[in-house]
């Protein structure tokens, strides 16, 4: 049965918290700690569902995966070397992790069957299925774009030159993952610039990573294939995309004063916080440091007074999980706040470009879906009027987002299923009722 929540007006939040392990990057070292040699050990690893159905999928694959009392620690088989499960590979409602595994099984001469919950079997995967077909792995049904699918893989596979379609780090990354069982050269070429912790976990793990800044903007990220990874260390700091729901209810809930400790603050992640200054929000980076081949840094958010911006088209890629929590912050600005490149919104857990706009419609706020564009006109000096049943379609991000949304309306916002939050922030709950949300089973 669902579990239905209701958020109610908080008078402030305030403390400093420390979110969970980053989930990109997370799936990544279990992956690729499985295609090395020796053995992977992972701090902060993103202990929900998602990236748990990721451990379990490695471990069917022949890597022994375990908790330790120190983290997590993977003994890979090397690159090649996995062998073909016994059973379905069920990944759950894990989209990154299904899709980059495809990337990586599709180099095995192996048969997997590749399954999950039933929001998962409805979400497209013909994106990654092209590719990959290119380079000679096939799929049963042949004429199934969805899950269930049976990934026939072939070794060695073809290197391709490959001009993404659409930005997806996604398809990248599994495009780039295959590349590792290709004699050769595999080229991946992206219009924009998307997440890049594949590559940088790539050459941490000791492939062959060259990128080439293209005249036009984008880049064309090469990988040199016949690989031997070796098993590294891996510290996975705070998920920025996790952390955006704290930012967003301290942004919105008067007196609220939020810091967020040890967060990823990689470039191609950090939209989300560039477009809050561009609207006049009081955030402010602390302690920026390096570790382990990526940036991070304490996120100080202060309740500020926002005015609406366009968000243009190019900065989709570095803040593609975050629109939702974006829309609803700009119910809160003065103006109208346009959205632009949103199409990769449709291919998520639900459609959540018209998730968000119904979502935000029900409580009153005025907002529409035109194409790729999602507008929202924001209430400025009035709060939202709230009141609404927001339905989720099982999305954790649309769910936490309207859960944020109810912090500062007028009236209650009621989620219709919390229970997917588990999927990437099962501290959710606990985290914010700690700065003093108010979050009710309804």
């Amino acid at each position: 049965m669902p579990t239905p929540r209701q958020s109610h007006r908080a008078p402030s939040l305030n403390g400093t918290v420390r979110v969970p392990g980053d989930k990109s990057i997370s799936h990544r070292s279990l992956m690729l700690g499985a295609l090395s040699t020796g053995v992977t050990r992972v701090t902060g690893l993103l202990e929900a569902e998602d990236v748990l159905n990721t451990a379990k999928v490695m471990a069917a694959l022949g890597a022994k995966v375990q908790r330790t009392d120190a983290g997590w620690e993977v003994r890979g088989r090397g690159v090649g070397g996995l062998l073909e499960p016994m059973g379905d590979l069920d990944f759950g409602n894990g989209g990154t992790g299904s899709r980059l595994a495809m990337g990586i099984v599709g180099g095995h001469g192996m048969r997997a069957r590749f399954t999950g919950d039933h929001s998962l079997c409805k979400r497209p995967m013909g994106r990654i299925l092209d590719p990959l077909s290119q380079m000679g792995v096939r799929f049963e049904p042949c004429d199934r774009r969805t899950l269930p699918l049976t990934v026939i893989g072939r070794s060695p596979l073809a290197p391709i030159e490959y001009t993404l379609p659409m930005a997806s780090a996604q398809v990248k990354s599994a495009v780039l993952l295959a590349g590792l069982h290709a004699p050769g050269i595999t080229t991946v070429i992206e219009p924009e610039a998307t997440r890049d912790h594949t590559e940088r976990m790539l050459r941490h793990f000791g492939a062959r990573v060259d990128i080439e800044l293209l005249p036009k903007g984008g880049r064309a990220i090469r990988v040199h294939g016949d690989a031997e990874l070796e098993g590294r260390p891996v510290v996975v700091p705070g998920d920025p995309s996790s952390a955006a729901f704290l930012a967003a209810a301290a942004l919105i809930v008067p007196g609220s004063e939020v810091t967020i400790a040890a967060i990823l603050t990689n470039p191609t992640r950090t939209g989300f916080y560039t477009t809050l200054k561009e609207m006049g929000a009081d955030i402010t980076f602390l302690n920026e440091r390096e570790e382990g081949g990526d940036t991070l840094a304490d996120v100080r958010v202060r309740y500020s007074k926002l005015k609406a911006v366009t968000v243009p088209y190019d900065r989709a890629p570095s803040m593609i999980d975050e629109y939702p929590i974006l829309a609803v912050v700009a119910a809160f600005a003065e103006g109208e706040t346009v959205m632009h490149g949103l199409g990769e919104l449709k291919a998520k857990e639900s459609d959540r470009l018209a998730s968000t706009a119904a979502g935000l419609i029900a409580n009153g706020v005025a907002a529409k879906v035109d194409g790729d564009t999602l507008s929202v006109r924001g209430s400025g000096s009035q709060r939202p009027k709230g009141g609404g049943l927001v339905a989720t379609h099982m999305d954790h991000r649309i769910a936490m987002a309207f859960l944020i949304l109810g912090l500062a309306s007028d009236a209650p916002v009621t989620v219709d299923d919390t229970d997917f939050i588990a999927t990437s922030f099962p501290e959710f709950m606990g985290l914010m009722q700690g700065l003093g949300a108010v979050i009710e089973l309804a």
